[in-house]
């Protein structure tokens, strides 16, 4: 059993202890929030000229309230919201700096069109009226699925809510995606094929509650590192409280865990099958629990991987018995599993044995490791069937929770349905009954909206490169720096650079506005009135309260206004209160459905409120009649959202299966990309925040040191990295803030000047349709 002590210094150790004592205990105080008004909605004078407001934070997916200072239409200082029930006054060093992120001296600030090699600075008018010029034309000369518009998990609600109902809604083409269709994508379709339902049932609350938090592939500590505070705190107060780490690579959350478990890539499958063996050999299983509320399914294996152009795929569920599902899982012994996975029998089998102890109150805990996998559906499918085994559901801290990485790919991306498939409100455009929802209320003739999906991220790429897609709008993003294949994408555009026309809102010069056609300059977080929806279903509001630079305008506006010019003035009309009514209306979809978000008024009041909120009352912990509206009085749970299977959640059987791309003898090492605490996703923000970026001013491999020595490779020699796709050049890290296991490198991906997804392949979820970012074969040469 690997204990916390193992494979870390002891003065390392004892920093890292001492740093996250601090943090928990600002989180719980409010250390670091300065004086300044709680919630509510007027803005208090506190020194002269110096005006103070609310809203949430703009990095990752935890919603962390923060209080904003704002003199001269500038915002001056930001400190955690002591009010916010997320981060009780605390903020993660990037939540800190927030200020500099809005004010980099190369802000973009008008508007400009490509001449040949070069930009001109254009008029407002001009752009919006090419734009509308350069849809209609392609949708006229080949159809409405030539145009595409390509978002994000950082569009505020509004934003999202007019692109989808002007694109499906006005120009017929169902040609939305987001990038959070590279980081949450199975996270939903494992929510919708167990629950019917999409978006975790539990809080953050579970975290005060719970006895072992199990990290499935998570580095709490620095992709969501207010949360791990409150880990921290819970187990500082409660000394029988357990952390267990999942992990490929030893990293700052390893030190603080109690049980480290180094598995190979791809092993999470058969841990969780291995787990549900153990638990049915040791009559550990909730009979009742699963009797009254489960079934067992299994679905087609062998499914492939989605690297070729127009792979399609539909799984056959089929219906189980308790015995069939438990001959199916009888091949995970803790034998087999160790060598599928590499982690020891008796840590299988202690991982199980917490599962299978009643009284233990378990939450688990997954994000990009879970999702960015090419059977990222299945595995999120097995933890929620580990967890349904058990019943270790739908009671305060007990619960299977994904978390998120962007501020709303929760509220834009999966509630209001900007995914090539999706339509606010939980519905999908496949269905004529939620068509006709959507119909209605946008004032729109029945047979509208085209019932097939548009392109999902990777086909909508590859669509792009093909020639298939003729415009595409890109805002809030940088896909060409994030697209896993990148080198295929980013060359095929430059090398014509005259067969598409791209056009690109955004707030800095990324690789993505280098291949523009038309770059528009956007309003950046309180600049612009908006709301965003966090992982724990918490609607959050705040009300412009900086003035943006030169000429930027808010994304919304830039939409509607082109909206407008193609003749949609009935989808929005002239408005003063335009994100006000965007947002109201929009919550007509989830009022009534078991998704229903919060009036805009009571938001406007409290840093957010977690759907459903009827009557005004938020939901804590949904399917629980005690909390939950809509579930059944007398019932211990109630699964509502899985109408088919009355009310019963499924649990799956789901094989292990191995990755798309293995390592072999010419390309022997596995890659894994991910992030780092001071940078956020590709560092257009964050790398012009002096503080931040000095920190980690560049990229670099993450080598163990055996491998390192074998290619004669020292600390901080350069390195080359190659796959069948590509090849970049970097600086070695040995025994750094993390360590891999032999075999295996780690690279962040944050650095535009070393484009690391060069390297990685777009092979993705047959269901999800999610790339796999953590496991590609590479080599490693001393360059």
């Amino acid at each position: 059993m690997t204990q916390r002590t193992n494979g870390t210094s002891a003065t390392r150790r004892d920093v890292m202890k001492a740093a996250a004592a601090a943090a928990a205990t600002a989180a719980l105080t409010g250390c670091g929030a300065q004086a300044g008004p709680g919630g509510g909605t007027d803005s208090l004078t506190l020194d002269e000229g110096v005006t103070w407001g609310k809203a949430p934070c703009r990095f990752c997916g935890t919603g962390c309230g923060t209080r904003v200072a704002v003199k001269d239409e500038k915002v001056v200082a930001v400190t955690g919201d002591p009010q916010c029930g997320v981060n009780k006054g605390l903020l993660c060093a990037k939540g800190y700096h927030l200020p500099a992120v809005l004010y980099g001296k190369d802000r973009l600030t008008y508007p400009m069109l490509r001449e040949g090699s070069s930009y001109k600075r254009i008029e407002w008018g001009e752009a919006l009226d090419l734009i509308a010029e350069k849809l209609q034309t392609s949708i006229d000369a080949e159809g409405p699925r030539t145009v595409a518009f390509y978002g994000s998990g950082q569009w505020t609600i509004q934003e999202g809510y007019a692109v989808n109902k002007w694109f499906k809604g006005g120009l017929k083409s169902n040609n939305v995606e987001a990038n959070a269709r590279l980081c949450m994508a199975s996270a939903v379709t494992g929510f919708m094929t167990t629950f019917g339902m999409d978006e975790p049932m539990g809080c953050y609350d579970d975290i005060e509650n719970t006895d072992v938090v199990v990290l499935w592939g998570n580095n709490m500590s620095e992709m969501h590192p207010v949360l791990f505070s409150r880990v921290l705190a819970r187990r500082e107060k409660a000394a029988h409280v357990k952390i267990v780490d999942m992990t490929t690579r030893r990293t700052p959350t390893s030190a603080f865990a109690d049980h480290v478990l180094m598995m190979k890539p791809q092993g999470d499958l058969a841990i969780a099958n291995g787990i549900a063996r153990w638990l049915i050999k040791n009559d550990k299983v909730d009979q009742e629990f699963v009797r009254e509320h489960c079934v067992f399914q299994a679905g087609k294996t062998d499914i492939g991987y989605g690297t070729e152009d127009h792979f399609a795929f539909a799984d056959e569920p089929r219906k189980l018995t308790f015995d069939e599902y438990a001959a199916y899982v009888d091949e995970y012994t803790p034998e087999r599993v160790e060598e599928l996975s590499g982690i020891q029998p008796t840590d299988l089998v202690m991982l199980a044995e917490m599962f299978g102890t009643p009284q233990k109150r378990i939450t688990s805990f997954w994000c990009m490791g879970m999702n960015q996998h090419v059977r990222g559906t299945w595995i999120n499918n097995l933890v929620y069937s580990v967890h349904l085994l058990t019943g270790k559901i739908g009671v305060p801290g007990s619960t299977p929770f994904s978390l998120t990485g962007q501020p709303s790919a929760c509220g834009t991306v999966r509630e209001v349905g900007t995914l090539a498939h999706g339509l606010p409100g939980g519905r999908v455009v496949k269905k004529e009954a939620h068509r006709k929802d959507a119909e209605r209320i946008w004032g729109l003739p029945d047979g509208t909206i085209d019932p097939k999906p548009g392109y999902h991220t990777v086909e909508m790429f590859r669509a792009l490169d093909r020639g298939d897609i003729k415009v595409m709008w890109v805002q809030v993003t940088n896909p060409f720096q994030t697209m896993p294949n990148l080198k295929r994408f980013r060359d095929g555009k430059k090398a014509k650079p005259d067969d598409t026309f791209l056009i690109v809102s955004d707030v800095y010069p990324t690789p993505t506005t280098e291949l523009a056609d038309l770059i528009l300059p956007s309003s950046l977080w309180v600049e612009k009135e908006g709301c965003f929806g966090n992982s724990e279903r918490r609607t959050q509001q705040w009300d412009q309260l900086a003035k943006p630079p030169g000429e930027a305008k808010p994304d919304v506006w830039q939409v509607v206004e082109v909206a407008r010019r193609m003749g949609f003035e009935n989808l929005f009309p002239e408005t003063e209160t335009l994100e006000r009514d965007l947002y109201t209306e929009y919550r007509e979809f989830t009022v009534g459905k078991g998704k229903d978000v919060a009036e805009y008024d009571a938001l406007r009041a409290v840093p957010g409120l977690r759907w459903p909120v009827v009557d005004g009352r938020e939901t804590a912990w949904r399917y629980v009649p005690q909390y939950d509206p809509y579930a059944e009085k007398g019932k211990r749970i109630d699964f509502y959202g899985q109408k088919t299977n009355g009310h019963r959640a499924v649990i799956w059987f789901r094989p292990w299966e191995p990755a798309a791309e293995v390592p072999d003898a010419a390309y022997p090492f596995w890659l894994c990309t991910g992030r780092v605490l001071e940078h956020w996703h590709s560092g257009s923000m964050t790398r012009r925040v002096k503080e931040l970026h000095q920190a980690v001013p560049e990229t670099y491999v993450e080598l163990h040191p055996e491998d390192a020595s074998a290619a004669g490779i020292t600390d901080g020699a350069m390195v080359r990295l190659t796959s069948r796709r590509g090849s970049i050049t970097l600086k070695a890290a040995i025994d750094a803030r993390a360590a891999v296991q032999r075999g295996q490198v780690f690279v962040p991906f944050f650095d535009e000047n070393v484009p690391i997804n060069d390297l990685t392949l777009d092979a993705f979820c047959p269901i999800s349709k999610e790339p796999d970012y953590k496991k590609c074969a590479i080599k490693v040469e001393k360059a």
